[in-house]
């Protein structure tokens, strides 16, 4: 067997299912015996339905926000979350345990500057080659697109919030 190149994977975009791929990408990865683990930058403790599940399959998910609102009471603790949440990214992927890691809505944290991203491409660029990496989350930044092997936009056509019908368990959560 060939060694492997970790790739740098991107989902994002304004359409619904980023995340939902990552899950789908780390279902296959999991059943190719892969270690696989997810840090979720914004969800926190509360049940929510990969959440439920991650045990019963091998999954790492380690959730390590607090609900993040974008419309936040005190951005230090927010910043202070999303270091920690880095942090964790960092351990993780330097571990040696895994083959596959997902940085759940990291964009996000990009994007409002809670973290450098000359930090994060940095830290990218020196990964261990054969570890995979995916980073999900609207309007990821240029240099993140730039350095990815691979990147999908997903493209809102419809969605039921604008008939009024609410985040359902099960498929939103």
């Amino acid at each position: 067997m060939s060694e492997r190149k970790g790739l740098i994977i991107v989902h994002t975009g304004n359409g619904k299912g980023k995340t939902t791929a990552a899950l789908g990408l780390a279902l296959r990865a999991l059943g190719c015996g892969f270690r696989v683990a997810m840090i979720q930058f914004i969800k926190g403790k509360w049940k929510y339905g990969e959440r439920e599940s991650a045990p019963r399959i091998g999954l790492d998910l380690i959730p390590m926000g607090q609900g993040f609102t974008w419309d936040s009471k005190d951005i230090e603790v927010d910043k202070a979350m999303m270091r920690a949440a880095w942090e964790e990214c960092k351990a993780r992927t330097h571990s040696g345990n895994y083959d596959l890691l997902i940085f759940d809505e990291i964009n996000y944290v990009l994007g409002y500057g809670y973290l450098p991203i000359e930090e994060v491409v940095e830290f990218l660029k020196g990964k261990p080659p054969s570890v995979h990496v995916v980073l999900t989350g609207r309007n990821a930044k240029p240099e993140i697109i730039e350095l990815a092997d691979l990147v999908t936009e997903m493209k809102e056509i419809k969605h039921p919030f604008k008939q009024g019908i609410k985040a359902q368990r099960g498929i939103e959560f």
